[in-house]
C-alpha cells in the first residue's frame, strides 16, 4: 500500500512527518512518496520534489512560478496513472493542492485533506472544490467539522497536532542556560518563514525593535530565524541600515525562544498556536503589497488572522495586518509590548486569558487519531469512488 503527499508549507512538513510516522506505528508496510519537505524525507517519505521550497504568498509573487507549478501537476498527473497510489493526502497549501486533488479524483483515487485550508474564513467558495475532489477532510480545529457538515463535505475533527508536538519537543538546554546566564529580559522576534514575510516584515520589526531599546536597556532580542538565508538578509538589513541593537540571531531555536521569552512580536503563522501552546503573549504583524492586501479585504469574512484569535472568536494576540504606512502600527505595537515589559501584572492577565483558551482546543493524541482514521478507511473493504470531471 501507498500513500501519496503534497504539502507545500514548511509547518506542514513538521505535521506531516509526524503523521506519517504515526501511520507507519498503525500500519508498518505502507510506503510514503510525494511532494513535500525535508521533515517528511528524515520520516521515511521518498521525495519526487520538495515542494516546500515553494511556499510563497501574494499573486505577484506565485506569477512567476505558474509554469513550475504547472509541471509538478504535470508530474503528479502521470503518477497516478503509472504507478497509481492507494491515496492522496494533501496538506494545506490550497492554490496547488486544489489542482493535485483534480488529477486524483480523475482517476478514482481516495482524497484525504487533512489541516485544510481556512475556507470558512475567506473564500468559502471553495467548499465546492472540496465536495467535488475531497472524500475526507482531517479537521484541526472543533468548529471546522460541524460548519463542512452543513455543507456535505466529510469532515471528522481529529484535533491540530501542533500541541502535542510542542509537548514533545526537547529543548536545547544548553541554548537556554545560556541566554539565562545574561540575566536579561528576553523579547521573542519571528520574522516568518516565507521569504517574502520576512523581506516585507523585518524592517517594520526593527523600528519596534529601536523604540523598546530606547526605553528598556535590560532586554536583549532574540530572533528565531527559520533559515539560514533569512538570517543573512536580516542581519545585511541592519548594517545597511547602520543601527547597533542588542539583537542576537538563532536558527532553529523558535521553541527555545518562544519558551524564553517574556513576550513576542512575530509574524502571523501556524507558529502562532506554539505561542498559545507556551502561553507566551505576542503582537501579530503582517505587512503585504497593496494588491495582496486589497484582494485579502475583498475576500476574507472573519475578523482575526491568527488562529489563537479565531479559536478564542477574541484578540488574544493584538494584529497588525496591513500595506501601506505602517507608523502609527509600529506606534501601538510598542505600546503594547511596552506595558507587557514594564507591568508584570498586564503580563499575567494575558497569560491568564491564553491559559483559558488553550484548554478549549487541545485534544490528546490529535496526530494518532488522524493516522488512524486514515489507515482505517484504506485497509476496509474497498467502495467505488467517483470520478470527477
Amino acid at each position: 500500500m501507498r500513500i501519496f503527499f503534497s504539502v507545500g508549507e514548511p509547518s506542514g512538513d513538521q505535521h506531516t512527518a509526524h503523521l506519517i510516522k504515526e501511520i507507519k506505528q498503525q500500519q508498518p508496510d505502507i510506503e510514503f512518496t510525494g511532494f513535500g519537505g525535508p521533515l517528511m524525507e528524515r520520516a521515511g517519505c521518498r521525495l519526487d520534489f520538495q515542494l516546500t521550497n515553494l511556499a510563497v504568498m501574494g499573486f505577484f509573487r506565485v506569477l512567476p512560478m505558474i509554469f513550475q507549478f504547472y509541471q509538478l501537476v504535470k508530474q503528479a498527473e502521470q503518477i497516478f496513472k503509472t504507478d497509481r497510489p492507494d491515496a492522496v493526502i494533501l496538506v494545506d497549501f490550497p492554490g496547488f493542492n486544489w489542482w493535485i486533488a483534480r488529477k486524483a479524483k480523475a482517476v478514482g483515487i481516495p482524497v484525504f485533506y487533512y489541516l485544510p485550508p481556512q475556507i470558512w474564513a475567506w473564500a468559502s467558495y471553495r467548499v465546492k472544490r472540496m465536495q467535488k475532489f475531497v472524500d475526507h477532510v482531517l479537521c484541526a480545529l472543533p468548529f471546522e467539522q460541524k460548519w463542512y457538515a452543513e455543507r456535505n463535505v466529510d469532515a471528522q475533527f481529529v484535533g491540530h497536532p501542533f500541541f502535542e508536538e510542542v509537548a514533545e519537543t526537547e529543548l536545547d538546554e544548553e541554548f537556554c542556560n545560556l541566554v539565562r546566564k545574561h540575566g536579561k529580559k528576553v523579547v521573542g522576534v519571528l520574522p516568518g518563514s516565507r521569504n517574502g514575510e520576512v523581506t516585507q516584515n523585518w524592517p517594520v520589526m526593527v523600528e519596534v525593535i529601536r523604540r523598546l531599546a530606547r526605553e528598556h536597556n535590560e532586554i536583549t532580542f532574540l530572533v528565531a530565524c527559520y533559515r539560514q538565508q533569512h538570517r543573512t538578509f536580516c542581519v545585511d538589513y541592519l548594517r545597511q541600515m547602520n543601527v547597533d541593537l542588542p539583537i542576537e540571531f538563532s536558527v532553529g531555536k523558535t521553541p527555545e525562544i518562544i519558551e524564553l521569552a517574556e513576550c513576542c512580536l512575530m509574524v502571523s503563522g501556524s507558529v502562532s498556536l506554539e505561542l498559545l501552546a507556551r502561553n507566551t503573549p505576542a503582537v501579530v504583524v503582517y505587512r503585504v503589497s497593496r494588491m495582496t492586501y486589497w484582494i485579502a479585504k475583498t475576500l476574507v469574512k472573519c475578523k482575526y488572522i491568527s488562529l489563537p484569535n479565531l479559536i478564542a472568536d477574541r484578540e488574544l494576540l493584538p494584529e497588525f495586518p496591513g500595506a501601506t504606512n505602517p507608523a502609527y502600527d509600529i506606534e501601538v505595537m510598542t505600546g503594547i509590548l511596552n506595558g507587557w515589559l514594564s507591568d508584570p501584572e498586564l503580563l499575567a492577565l494575558s497569560r491568564q486569558h491564553m491559559q483559558e483558551s488553550l484548554s478549549d482546543v487541545v485534544k490528546e493524541n490529535a496526530t494518532a487519531e488522524a493516522a488512524n482514521y486514515i489507515v482505517n478507511h484504506l485497509t476496509d473493504a474497498p467502495r467505488p469512488l467517483k470520478k470527477a470531471a
